[in-house]
């Protein structure tokens, strides 16, 4: 392993990179992309039994609430059409007769099929323990057998009988939804719910052999294979409950998984499977199956094992072809339509980061023809209004008005969809810094202050001299020195107070040695931050403090769902690191220049940085500059134009010099998400709505302190963990936790106030 490869290895590339499982997008409230149209269950993204009763209960609950009194009619399309007869239909069902709706229920195979095929004696847990679910539905057995024989008394004394049909798609056909079968016409009713679960094809490994009779996705009875040499592939809760039962029972298993630990399954299986006697061969691939053998093939080549039976557990493909039938987006998935969308954002942000960068569109807009008549309506300038006529001429004013006004009706928005005190915090730390250091300050307050003469002598002056260069003197100002329509000082540099180098390079790089931000920068690159990041994790900046974090945390709110996962997104993480290094180059490049202005003058580098000529006018090649390849086109052009497509935190994660900086400093942070695995259902809802990337339900399921250097403490994973699994924390020097004292868990809120009561 190369030095470069050690150092990536180091700083991220060891952590888990588990992908998100595709589903539908489906809202809070089960609604979907077609009017009258709810998915409840597993599809939903949490798969528990009592969650799946839950949905369902509801669901029927929000349906008879839209429908009010217009239900139980004789004729005419059924109030509502239930599509799968599992625990979640079932409660659907039952909740639709107490509520005295019109219904039928749907099933492709037979009630309960996917809990019938489970293995016998397969453990039930149905989390969370304390959870009572809405509607009429018990779930108390802990076995198999018990809770299938549970669940069909209830149905049964309910008489509630499935029709047995495959809906293949849906359409929405004027005041009601039409269910396509291939027995005959379509079945119409008012609303309907989509209840049929992960009940797609089981997962193909795509190797010779696999449709040999002794292949098998499904373990009924272990004992079966009592004395047989078997396979089990895969690296999940199902393929190691079914490889301990086989060993258990007498068989001679041997389990072949791709990854090179089991961190997608519960400890106690984890656990179980190694003390279990079975021959474990980690990061393997089945070659081939034949009829007596199987070749897996590792790193140190292929290996040949003797083989009676093979059980490829390697879970199902969600039913998604029913979902793309009937129009349903699904996750991570886009159109021509969504493309087109996708295309149109990022051609208005190279329109908007060109016009306010001083690119080819700088001239579509002139800001001056307008703002002309507000400056000599207002022209007094040592008022309020006044300054603010006079900033309205720079195209930043705009800009930033308008970034801060996303910020706070997104942030708004944020705050009423996740009601923690953590998110509220933070949302309102985030809007604050904003508003007032980064729009209130630079464009309205200090251009005030200067032209109240608060910088025209004494303190004033030496600190506007220092801080805000150029500086023309104000009776030169008043003489016309400065060009007219502009503040006499560069105010913009105040930026520098929140936006730390190498984020903000400008007040570094621009011009002679500017010492005071030269010591700020400093000060803030190179010891608060890290102090910070040491206590309370990176997210301590880019989470509360940097203003790409806020629109990301407000306005990317809604899709930070749509960030790729996977090994191969987490190595796109790089360019930060070159990003990274690019600034430190320019950095020594421009103490170069100022030792030695004859060797490296100043118009060198301002082609480098600006991609400006001696005369001030754009260069050859001057969109390779830093400003413009690395701020507008990464952190302007593609981090904003694609916020709804890939989430909002794509600067963020992959680009940013900063974060890239502040990943360095977070190896050696004490800040942690740490979990408690018993809670720990392997959902995945943690990992799936992470917009860093960070596969979180690797470090949960082990109960391992969550240590990526990644995470920007949005509390997205805390939030929606449906169990209460993960919390905010310090690892002290002792090994032992110190949680936060701000909630950001709602579940945890609710057991803290039941145990308060």
């Amino acid at each position: 392993m190369g030095t470069i490869q050690k150092y990536l290895h180091w700083l991220h590339l060891q952590w888990p990179a588990g992908r998100v499982e595709k589903l539908p997008i489906v809202n809070e409230d089960g609604t979907t992309a077609i009017p009258g149209v709810r998915v409840v269950g597993d599809l939903t993204g949490v798969p528990l039994l009592k969650f799946a009763a839950d949905t369902g209960a509801k669901a029927v609950a929000a349906v008879a609430a839209e429908l009010g009194t217009d239900i139980g009619r004789d004729s005419g399309p059924v109030d509502l059409a239930i599509v799968g007869g599992g625990v979640a239909g079932l409660s659907a069902a039952l909740e639709a007769q107490k509520l005295g709706l019109r219904f039928v229920v749907f099933e492709a195979s037979k009630p309960m099929s996917t809990i019938v095929n489970f293995p016998k004696g397969k453990p039930i847990f149905t989390y969370p323990t304390d959870l009572e679910p809405a509607g009429d539905l018990k779930l108390t057995a802990d076995v198999k057998e018990a809770l299938v024989e549970e669940l069909e008394k209830q149905r049964s004394a309910a008489g509630i009988e499935p029709k047995r049909a495959r809906i293949e798609r849906l359409a929405r056909k004027g005041d009601v939804v039409e269910l396509h079968h291939a027995d005959g016409a379509p079945f119409k009713a008012r609303r309907v719910i989509v209840a049929i679960g992960r009940s797609g094809n089981h997962r193909k490994l795509g190797v010779p052999g696999e449709d040999l009779d002794k292949v098998s996705n499904r373990l009924h009875d272990p004992a079966e294979f009592k004395g047989r040499k078997v396979l089990v592939v895969g690296g999940g809760d199902s393929a190691l409950e079914a490889a301990t039962a086989l060993q258990q029972s007498g068989a001679d298993v041997t389990v072949s998984y791709r990854g090179d630990a089991f961190t997608r399954a519960k400890p106690e299986n984890v656990a179980a499977v190694h003390t279990s006697g079975a021959n474990i061969v980690l990061k393997s691939n089945v070659a081939r199956i034949e009829s007596d053998a199987v070749a897996l093939k590792t790193k140190e080549g292929e290996q040949m094992h003797a083989n009676d039976y093979v059980f490829t557990m390697i879970g199902r493909e969600p039913p998604l072809d029913f979902f793309r039938r009937s129009g349903i987006p699904i996750q991570g998935e886009t159109n021509w339509l969504g493309w087109t969308g996708v295309a149109a954002l990022v051609l208005f942000c190279i329109f908007v980061y060109s016009w306010k960068g001083g690119g080819p569109t700088e001239g579509w807009i002139t800001p001056s023809n307008w703002a002309a008549s507000l400056e000599a309506q207002w022209n007094d300038r040592t008022t309020v209004l006044g300054t603010i006529a006079v900033s309205m001429n720079s195209r930043s004013f705009y800009y930033t008005f308008l970034y801060s006004m996303c910020i706070l009706v997104f942030g708004i928005d944020r705050m009423r969809r996740r009601k923690t005190p953590y998110v509220k915090r933070q949302t309102t730390a985030l809007m604050a810094v904003q508003w007032l250091p980064l729009f209130i300050l630079p464009e309205i307050v200090l251009p005030w202050m200067g032209y109240n003469g608060l910088f025209s002598s004494g303190l004033g002056s030496w600190f506007a001299n220092n801080l805000f260069e150029p500086y023309i003197p104000w009776e030169e100002y008043l003489a016309g020195a400065w060009r007219e329509g502009e503040h006499p000082r560069a105010y913009w540099r105040a930026y520098g107070f929140i936006l730390a180098w190498p984020l903000n390079v400008y007040n570094v790089f621009t011009g002679s040695p500017h010492w005071w931000w030269l010591g700020i920068g400093f000060l803030q690159t190179f010891v608060l931050i890290p102090w910070m990041i040491y206590r309370w994790g990176k997210g301590a900046y880019c989470g509360w403090i940097c203003s790409c974090g806020a629109l990301a945390e407000t306005m990317g709110d809604r899709h930070r769902q749509k960030m790729p996962h996977g090994p191969i997104w987490n190595r796109v993480n790089i360019i930060g690191q070159v990003f990274l290094a690019a600034a430190f180059a320019l950095l020594a490049l421009r103490i170069v220049g100022w030792v030695t202005p004859w060797a490296w003058p100043d118009r060198t580098f301002d082609l480098l940085l600006m991609g400006t000529a001696a005369d001030g006018t754009r260069a050859a090649g001057w969109f390779l500059s830093y400003k413009w390849f690395v701020d507008i086109l990464f952190g302007g052009v593609l981090g904003v134009g694609f916020y709804f497509k890939y989430s909002g935190r794509v600067w963020c994660r992959f680009a940013c010099p900063l974060a890239a900086l502040m990943h360095i400093y977070t190896r050696f942070t004490r800040f942690r998400i740490f979990a408690d695995k018993k809670k720990c259902i392997s959902c995945n809802v943690c990992t799936s709505v992470c917009h860093q990337g960070i596969d979180v339900m690797a470090f949960a399921n082990r109960g391992a302190p969550m240590e990526d250097p990644e995470c920007v403490r949005c509390s997205a994973c805390v939030q929606s963990c449906p169990t209460g699994v993960l919390s905010f924390g310090r690892l002290l020097k002792d090994g032992k936790p110190l949680f936060d004292d701000l909630p950001a868990s709602p579940v945890q809120m609710k057991e803290q106030l039941a145990g308060n009561r």
